[in-house]
């Protein structure tokens, strides 16, 4: 692979710039996982009705069960999966003989993520079907997790909370693949306006990251305007539904982000308060200062000495 050509920066010829740069997108997603576990049970076995806050997801990996779902009665074969939205009513119990099953709870603050499984009627997912084919490879991930406690892994290590953590996230990535193209014929105006909210601010990052962009883009709003114009919709449009999804406009969502870049920036010595005034967009150092301030209550160079203060040996 070639080396990637360098550019002088646009107003500081001491600074060079890939000409070709890829950024991956922001990743802020939190999730909780809670009580994930096989086990088999004998022939009399059963589970008293209950409900949670979290979603489930439960397959059976061997023999069968019969789960009772809010008043309805399913009998759940190998590799059947059953996924639960929180609140539901549920029990279980065995089909006459013994059989052993793989259960996870979890929560997620992915919006989009929600809105499409929260669009779900569909509770039983069989084996034959596409949703658990495409989650075999990384529930088989998943459960082999449990043998590292016997290569002498400490079950509660670091390495293996971060294994599972990758697990799950994988696990996650095909069920959302899977779920999508079951659930795209459903009805869901809410989850058409998670999705372009979801668009609008990874094109919001994007304009951040770019590698230098013009004096004053950012503070002529040139993100907002420009990405609605490039998804086709109104800018009033584009405020309405990212607010409906995140809680707040655009603009003060990218103001967040420039904020966030601008204290990465600020911890680096190298980068000078006009170089990083530059690389933000904005047309002289006085205009940054001012936002900055106004945005966390300090001046950047206070904010820089305080870090540096912070991160120096007492």
């Amino acid at each position: 692979m070639s080396s990637p050509r360098l550019l002088k920066h646009p107003h500081d010829p001491n600074l060079t710039v890939a000409a070709e740069e890829f950024f991956f997108p922001d990743v802020r997603t939190t999730v909780n996982l809670f009580a994930i576990h096989t086990r088999s049970v004998g022939r009399d076995w059963s589970y008293p009705p209950h409900e949670h806050p979290q979603y489930e997801i439960n397959i059976v990996l061997a023999g069968e069960q019969i789960m009772v779902v809010d008043g309805r009665s399913f009998i759940q074969r190998q590799g059947d999966l059953i996924l639960l939205r929180p609140g539901i009513v549920h029990s279980s119990r065995s089909n006459g003989e013994g059989f052993t099953y793989f259960c996870m709870h979890f929560d997620i603050d992915d919006k989009l993520f929600l809105s499409l499984l929260s669009r779900l009627e569909q509770v039983l997912f069989p084996a034959d079907g596409t949703v658990a084919k495409q989650m075999g490879p990384a529930l088989g991930k998943l459960l082999g997790l449990s043998a590292l406690e016997d290569k002498g892994i400490d079950g509660d290590s670091v390495a293996k909370r971060m294994r599972i953590q990758s697990a799950v996230f994988e696990l996650f990535a095909t069920l959302w693949e899977a779920v999508s193209s079951e659930a795209a014929h459903l009805p869901g105006r809410g989850y058409v306006q998670a999705e372009l909210a979801h668009q609008i601010a990874s094109r919001l990052q994007g304009r951040v990251n770019q590698p230098y962009r013009q004096a004053g883009s950012l503070e002529k709003q040139d993100g907002i305007e420009g990405i609605s114009s490039e998804l086709g919709i109104s800018v009033s449009h584009c405020n309405r539904v990212f607010r409906s999804v995140f809680g707040v406009s655009p603009r003060v969502y990218l103001s967040e982000l420039v904020l966030h870049e601008a204290k990465l920036l600020l911890a680096d010595p190298q980068w000078s308060v006009q170089q990083i005034a530059d690389l933000l967009g904005y047309g002289d150092i006085a205009h940054f200062s001012r936002q900055f301030k106004r945005w966390s209550g300090q001046s950047p160079t206070s904010y820089r000495k305080n870090i540096a203060l912070e991160s120096s040996p007492e």
